[in-house]
């Protein structure tokens, strides 16, 4: 479809364009820019390489997936095929990370692309994947260069949220709520992130004050408890990576964040929306941690897509990320299921399974797997989040000793 034929507004693709180049990453003059995107995506990443080389960048370079093309590899790839990964690819991004290039998702994907497909297939390409997207996996979550990831309103994803409209329809209805979440539909957007920037780090300075060393919740069949790992530290919104650039890893976001202790996690935990997962929906899952570790798991949807994902290794069945969000967001205040975990991740409380940010830490600049481990610290092949939050969700703060502090109630912020 040409960028005539869209059945929206092109000028708010231009407003999210710059949006992504300014806010989310922040982009310095002489950077370069690995982007990706499937090639959907094409009207929006022509106009975020038009404001990235406005803004100074030496290169920006394109990596274009497409759905058809993976669904090949399932419907007529050779079964040892399936343990198979473009390690070269990894490796050059890993490299163009380690020479500070920035980093730009644009998610737009199916979220049903692969759920007719083997979830034994699913799970082993996505091991295969993870295993060699690795090394430069690291330089995302220990926050060592600036990126970010924005959206695009996909055809098949809009039809999904919107299934009684038709195609054009559709995809109107869904970036109308993309624009709305990414707040490019204001005469201002840079002064409009300016401010919700500065709401979240209210948030982010008053638990960190708390010094808490665990958090219960509790609603809608969630009773957790969640350590914290020693030295967290809590994140959210713009933030400095380690190369010294400010920026908005998230747009949207309406989360902060840090890391649990991998071994101090119990309870139970049921998820408040489906999780999109490679191109699989999984849902109603329940899972219960003894120690950190899911001991029984289950859902109603997706389940053996589910077990594959918290078997990938050992890691894969601890948490990784907390993550804290208002019942009364836009996100969730737009009554809309996205199947996307950009957007529902942000209309809920969730937590991540898998690799921790090791920047939600004090003092983990070059800190060992060794010493991440004896403080709390999860490292896996994975860092998946799912949604636990809801109108009922009950946060109660606990010190380190013993006082418990209301964090939220009714489902948003108490205080």
């Amino acid at each position: 479809m040409s960028d005539a034929n869209l059945p929206f507004d092109i000028q708010y693709l231009e407003r999210l364009a710059d949006v992504a180049i300014g806010t989310g990453l922040n982009l310095q003059p002489g950077q370069q820019l690995v982007l990706t995107g499937s090639a959907e995506t094409l009207p929006l990443l022509r106009r975020i390489a038009i404001a990235a080389y406005k803004a100074g960048a030496s290169v920006v370079t394109p990596i274009l997936s497409d759905e058809a093309i993976t669904r090949a590899r399932y419907m007529h790839g050779a079964d040892n095929s399936f343990d198979a990964a473009p390690d070269w690819l990894f490796a050059g991004m890993g490299k163009a990370y380690e020479a500070n290039a920035a980093r730009l998702h644009v998610s737009s994907e199916n979220p049903m692309a692969l759920s007719d497909m083997d979830a034994d297939k699913v799970g082993r390409a996505s091991k295969a994947n993870a295993i060699a997207y690795k090394p430069a996996l690291e330089k995302i979550s220990s926050f060592a260069i600036n990126w970010s990831i924005i959206s695009y309103p996909g055809r098949a994803w809009a039809q999904l949220v919107f299934p009684e409209m038709s195609a054009d329809d559709a995809q109107a209805a869904l970036a109308k709520a993309i624009f709305a979440a990414s707040r490019v539909d204001c005469d201002d957007p840079v002064a409009a992130w300016d401010q919700h920037n500065i709401d979240l780090a209210t948030r982010r300075d008053w638990l960190n004050d708390q010094r808490l060393d665990a958090l219960h919740f509790k609603g809608s069949g969630t009773d957790l408890t969640v350590g914290l790992a020693d030295g967290h530290l809590w994140s959210g919104g713009a933030a400095e990576a380690k190369n010294g650039i400010t920026c908005n890893p998230n747009i949207p976001t309406e989360e902060v964040f840090t890391t649990p202790h991998a071994a101090r996690v119990n309870g139970t935990a049921r998820a408040s929306k489906p999780l999109s997962h490679q191109g699989s929906l999984i849902e109603n899952i329940e899972v219960h941690f003894e120690n950190g570790r899911i001991v029984k798991a289950s859902a109603t949807r997706g389940e053996e897509v589910f077990q594959k994902l918290i078997e990938t290794d050992e890691g894969a069945s601890r948490l990784g990320e907390v993550a804290l969000v208002p019942h009364a967001s836009p996100i969730s205040e737009s009554g809309l299921l996205f199947y996307n975990t950009l957007y529902d991740e942000n209309a809920a409380c969730h937590i991540a399974l898998g690799q921790c940010y090791k920047d939600c830490l004090v003092d983990a600049d070059d800190i060992s797997d060794k010493d991440l481990k004896a403080r709390g610290g999860n490292s896996s092949l994975i860092h998946v989040d799912w949604m636990i939050g809801g109108a009922e969700t009950e946060i109660t703060g606990i010190t380190q000793n013993g006082e418990r502090v209301p964090v939220f109630r009714g489902g948003n912020w108490a205080n």
